[in-house]
């Protein structure tokens, strides 16, 4: 398949989104910060991190595009496929993550991507990954539903089973394994994808990419004007910090970057600008701060 087009779309989504953002803080400027890898370095290539920071509705809004190169894969690519091992490939994609600054807001991840791998017989293998999903501060059932089922209707065209598929993957995935906790109400995430033929797989990547805007900017729209108290930013900035151990402990895109000789600013735009720990935290018995951990960010059906 040709990269150029893959590379195409990623880049104008990028910039959809962003301007999308800007306009939805209020016409507050991000930063364009072009990058290129040096000659000497293992890993070549270029990509651009934008980035809102201090607006008036997001504390932090980075989106990062990135196209590279290598001569041998990371294991954190090759986990589920050993056979490839080693190999050079080349990565492309779109990764974002918004951390807004009212807690009623809820903060989006989303990450579209596609790698190709050549193995020493010289047969290249591609395949699509990513996804998106909602880690709310506090719990609104209207709010999950409405992502849930705009995270649906972008896969229906592509298979009714593929939703259900990709939901469960996602509460797999997004969970932290050490604390037994989910990081947020899920969505949808896959992998190691191309079983619908290179092109069709591809279009589904777009819709899914096409789908963040619609699904998300209505629950910001909704929320951002919200009155709220220290209290809510404490628990917001608390939150935070698991949001931080999951990045760092078990995501794999965070992995594959800081493995293969990635460019770290990029890597870690998805970190809060502020977050707080507290040994042995503990929230009040049925104030909304419990209810999200006891009864929204649990795993369940939302459709």
């Amino acid at each position: 398949m040709d990269s150029n087009l893959i590379r195409s779309y990623l880049v104008g989504l990028q910039k959809n989104i962003m301007n999308t953002i800007s306009s939805v803080d209020g016409g507050t400027p991000f930063v364009s910060d072009a990058w290129e890898k040096a000659p000497n370095e293992p890993l070549q290539g270029n990509g651009v991190t934008q980035i809102l920071e201090d607006g008036v509705v997001f504390e932090r809004a980075g989106c990062g595009f990135s196209h590279v190169k290598g001569k041998q894969l990371p294991p954190s690519a090759t986990q589920h496929r050993p056979e490839l091992n080693g190999s050079p490939f080349e990565a492309m994609g779109v990764s974002l993550v918004f951390h807004p600054r009212n807690p009623y807001v809820p903060t989006v991840h989303m990450n579209v991507r596609m790698i190709a791998a050549t193995p020493s017989n010289g047969q290249t293998v591609t395949w699509f990954g990513g996804g998106l999903d909602l880690t709310p501060y506090y719990g609104f059932r209207e709010d999950a539903v409405h992502f849930h089922k705009t995270c649906r209707d972008a896969l229906i065209p592509y298979g009714e089973s593929l939703y259900p598929r990709f939901k469960n993957w996602c509460d797999d995935y997004f969970c932290l394994k050490h604390r037994g906790e989910q990081r947020g109400i899920g969505g949808i995430f896959f992998d190691d994808f191309c079983e619908l033929g290179q092109e069709k797989s591809f279009d589904m990547l777009k819709s899914v990419g096409n789908s963040l805007i619609p699904a998300y900017i209505p629950l910001v729209e909704k929320r951002k004007d919200t009155p709220y108290t220290e209290r809510q930013r404490a628990h917001q900035l608390y939150r935070r910090g698991r949001y931080v151990e999951f990045n760092l402990v078990w995501d794999r895109g965070t992995h594959f970057g800081l493995q293969s000789g990635g460019r770290t600013e990029s890597i870690l735009l998805s970190m809060p600008p502020l977050v707080s720990w507290s040994y042995d935290h503990k929230t009040e018995k049925n104030s909304p701060e419990d209810e999200l951990l006891s009864k929204f960010i649990v795993i369940q059906e939302w459709l």
